[in-house]
């Protein structure tokens, strides 16, 4: 055999098993992962909250550290009226529930 046979040759066992495993991959193919469903409302909501409240601490403890040549800048106006905003009426609010379950 030549040398360009042999290389043809393996050119052709190269290309059989490049199909080979592209049809392996084609026919075993997982199925796609299943949808989850989102969190009902109320959990949305309080997990909603709570991020806005442990954002406000961190705010808050951002104007409580701020340099003193920032204290009067818009950055430090900013900063205070986050820390200002009374989160606590989200909490405190009844989320329904809906469907009759209130």
């Amino acid at each position: 055999m030549s040398l360009q046979g042999a290389y043809a040759a393996l050119q052709h066992d190269l290309d059989l098993s490049t199909r080979r495993r592209a049809r392996l991959r084609r026919d075993h193919q997982l199925p796609p992962a299943p949808q989850r469903r989102p969190l009902p409302r109320p959990q949305r909501w309080a997990a909603a909250v709570a991020t806005l409240i442990a954002l406000q601490d961190e705010y808050r403890a951002w104007l409580d550290n701020l340099p003193t040549s920032l204290e009067g800048s818009r950055l430090a106006e900013k900063l205070q009226t986050i820390a200002e905003l009374d989160l606590d009426e989200l909490q405190a609010i009844d989320i329904p529930r809906g469907y009759g379950r209130d």
